[in-house]
């Protein structure tokens, strides 16, 4: 452990990364590249109430006759820490164009502006909105699904806990893409395939001090869900797409996390990268683009359940 495991040293830290994220996350868009082809459709800014805090919201809207498609709700990465919602605009373009349904692309409240739990409570509740809001804003909110990359899948798995425990909204798919499970164990005994991963071991003091700066609620069930403290009934939650990478420090408590969901027959499919790592799709499009048709399908399959044959 570093001196950044500090709180006010990693919420120092994570102020700084925030300066500089946007510069970077700039030209990691610019090197990636088109992930897909342009799409129809349009986009609007919208904005989301909560009791956080304001949400500021991109809506991607497919071509298409339906009057009220289904939506996804995505909350993009960061570690908790760092602003990077234009980072998924060409996975939020793919699957509004692909699925046929109305992604809401969350700017949720990050840290060490709001720790935990604020995010994972403006998370649900902008996806509560999502889905109570659908007749004035155009979507269909009673077909809902919510996914998101890194930190934004592991706050798609607290909307899904929470959702668990408030009884509702339905959700109809939970898309976990190499989301952080487990908070309790640090970063630097989570190990790699490969001797320089993506996420290094000062990242995770930065990120999870910042974010949970009291180590005893990083075993709160929505920010370590995949930790073996956590051993509540998962009935009931929503189906989940579990996205791992074969490189990735985090793939462990992926893996984890899809078993406890297998146990309770809420795992649609455990599937992982091969040959790639933590935010492999900021610099490989090909493969990118393979695993967000994937995520299309498997959107698409939730909300539009095939009917039973005659």
């Amino acid at each position: 452990m570093s001196v950044l495991a500090t709180p006010w040293v990693a919420a120092a830290a994570a102020r700084t990364m925030q300066v500089l994220a946007a510069a970077a996350f700039g030209a990691a868009a610019r090197r990636r590249g088109p992930v897909s082809p342009e799409f129809g459709g349009t986009t609007q800014e919208i904005t989301v109430p909560t009791s956080i805090a304001p949400a500021r919201a991109i809506v991607y809207r497919p071509s298409g006759r339906d009057p009220a498609p289904p939506v996804h709700v995505n909350f993009h990465g960061g570690g908790y820490v760092m602003r990077g919602i234009g980072l998924d605009d060409p996975l939020c373009r793919y699957v509004a164009a692909e699925a046929g349904v109305v992604v809401v692309n969350v700017d949720y409240a990050v840290a060490p502006q709001h720790r935990f739990p604020d995010p994972a409570r403006q998370a649900f509740e902008a996806v509560r909105w999502v889905a109570d809001h659908g007749v004035r804003q155009g979507w269909d909110g009673a077909r809902l699904t919510v996914g998101g990359q890194s930190a934004g899948g592991g706050l798609a798995a607290a909307v899904a806990r929470q959702a668990l425990e408030q009884g509702g909204p339905r959700i109809a798919l939970q898309v976990l893409h190499y989301a952080p499970l487990d908070l309790v164990t640090p970063t630097r005994e989570k190990p790699a395939a490969i001797d320089r991963p993506m996420l290094r071991p000062w990242m995770g003091e930065v990120f999870d001090s910042a974010y949970v700066p009291d180590r005893a609620a990083r075993c709160d069930r929505l920010v370590s869900p995949a930790h073996q403290g956590d051993t509540a009934d998962l009935t009931g939650i929503a189906p989940a797409l579990v996205l791992t990478c074969e490189y990735d420090r985090l793939r462990a408590e992926g893996e984890r996390y899809a078993r406890r969901l297998g146990e309770v027959g809420a795992l649609v499919e455990n599937h992982e990268v091969a040959a790639a790592d933590h935010a492999y799709d900021m610099s490989d499009a090909a493969k990118a683009r393979r695993i967000y048709a994937l995520i299309a399908r498997r959107v698409d399959r939730a909300v539009r359940p095939p009917e039973p044959e005659s």
